[in-house]
């Protein structure tokens, strides 16, 4: 009996380890003091907890192509600013404002995305929006 205990109490454990990390906190990965505008196609577009991801084909100006991952908020904040979970299509072009990662990567957090006819999804946050403090 006890070693059955242990080995759930064990399970449980990990499991809570796992989704703690899963969700991060966004002063850790993002500069809420630079916001970046990358343009490129939608090679993949998640519409998940903890975050939302929507991934990238970007041209660099010297024609390579580099990939960008876009990390959103959750979806229950996302569907209460007009998103659902088919606002974005495979292959359409999308150009995001957002914060840029603190390491360089090819990661940042979305503010805004605008379709290539200009209609943004969504409503955008608003320049006094606090990034830290979302969900």
């Amino acid at each position: 009996m006890k070693t059955l205990m242990r080995r759930a109490f064990l399970v449980t454990v990990l499991c809570g380890a796992t989704a703690a990390l899963a969700h991060h906190s966004f002063a850790v990965f993002f500069d809420p003091e630079r916001i970046i505008t990358v343009t490129g196609k939608v090679t993949e577009f998640q519409f998940r907890n903890p975050h939302g991801e929507i991934a990238l084909e970007v041209q660099t100006k010297d024609g390579r192509t580099e990939t960008w991952l876009v990390e959103t908020n959750a979806p229950s904040f996302l569907r209460r600013r007009g998103w659902a979970r088919d606002s974005v299509k495979i292959g359409e072009t999308l150009t995001i404002e957002g914060w840029a990662s603190r390491d360089g990567k090819h990661y940042m957090r979305l503010r805004k995305a605008t379709r290539a006819d200009g209609t943004v999804i969504g409503v955008p946050l608003d320049a006094n929006y606090d990034p830290g403090k979302e969900d």
